[in-house]
């Protein structure tokens, strides 16, 4: 119990930080002269649209909203057409009484896209979103040019997350099944519990789904992300063409706490069509075969275009750097919740 109040306490330090963020003139995810519903698969989806040009969509992570793009809208919405939505059971979008999936979420993108008649767009996905752009890239194809993917994972357990993360999302939804069970209507435990569903159940995406995305793709996340970086590699060695992008430093919130690197970087990959270097130009260029933005090991590959390249395996596993990242606010408060219940407030830990 001692280890999850570590965890939501550090949760707690996060957003205050997260509350600091910049503000924006224009209120994104409450904009009536930007917004409007569309009915997908049963439901009213809400979406705003920024922008002219080609289309962008932005993709928000679990539990958030339009809103947690801000940053990312404010920069894209002067260069392309920026489509941003609230996912299914969040923000301002409905629910059914199902279940709710990385899948259905996908296939309800897709539907309001096929509703702007928008063939195909670049995509920003962020976590969740990132996942679900990664779905868009199986499941509909078509509807994707290029698409920059930042904390992703294929798997919900610890070949993908690192375990701390995992034990945190297992200890609160069982926390939550108390609420529900003593029929605490503080939150929304409900619906809260979906969400830890899609975290600690989903999803599961074969690498040979992966193999099947022909889409260029920038695989993201920071070295002190929640994501294994072994797991964030191997995304990236099994997409046939891929960029990989690993931010010194940088956390799960690199959209959000270094916006301006984050946005440049995603930008750079769409401004030009993929490429990736020679063997001659990788050695030139004096790439590493470890972390730096923009990885591209021209090393790695064969002298043949379009020959299988090799895969990179680290020498040594990587340890472990438990610095968590959560990145919602509900959670935050079901943790101060929690740590108020067990010691009366913050300042008796």
């Amino acid at each position: 119990m001692k280890k999850l109040l570590l965890c939501f306490t550090l949760a707690f330090m996060f957003q205050s930080y997260a509350q600091e963020k910049k503000a924006f003139s224009t209120p994104y995810g409450n904009n009536p002269s930007a917004g409007n519903f569309v009915k997908v698969n049963g439901i009213d989806m809400y979406y705003e649209v920024y922008g002219t040009g080609t289309p962008l969509v932005l993709v928000h992570g679990n539990g958030g909203n339009i809103a947690s793009m801000s940053n990312q809208i404010e920069y894209f919405k002067t260069k392309y057409r920026v489509i941003v939505a609230d996912s299914r059971a969040q923000g301002r979008s409905g629910d059914d009484k199902g279940r709710l999936t990385y899948e259905q979420i996908t296939d309800d993108w897709s539907a309001m896209l096929q509703s702007l008649k928008v063939d195909s767009a670049y995509f920003i996905g962020w976590s969740d979103g990132g996942i679900v752009s990664l779905l868009m890239g199986i499941r509909h194809p078509e509807k994707v040019k290029m698409m920059a993917v930042m904390g992703a994972n294929l798997q919900p357990d610890s070949s993908a997350v690192y375990p701390w993360a995992v034990r945190w999302v297992k200890e609160t939804d069982r926390f939550m099944d108390s609420m529900i069970a003593k029929k605490d209507t503080a939150y929304n435990y409900p619906l809260i519990k979906k969400y830890f569903d899609l975290l600690g159940n989903q999803p599961h995406i074969s690498l040979a789904e992966v193999r099947s995305i022909q889409a260029p793709t920038l695989v993201l996340a920071g070295d002190k992300d929640v994501i294994l970086e072994q797991h964030t590699l191997q995304i990236y060695q099994n997409l046939p063409k891929a960029w990989l992008c690993i931010f010194p430093g940088g956390t799960h919130m690199m959209p959000e706490t270094d916006p301006e690197l984050f946005n440049i970087t995603v930008e750079k990959f769409f401004s030009k069509p993929y490429h990736r270097p020679t063997k001659a130009l990788g050695i030139k260029a004096g790439l590493v075969t470890r972390t730096i933005l923009f990885r591209d090991p021209g090393i790695n590959l064969p002298d043949q275009p379009g020959a299988p390249r090799k895969r990179f395996t680290p020498s040594r596993s990587l340890p472990p750097k438990p610095t968590p990242s959560p990145c919602f606010r509900v959670y935050f408060r079901i943790a101060r919740k929690l740590i108020t219940l067990k010691y009366g407030s913050l300042n008796d830990l």
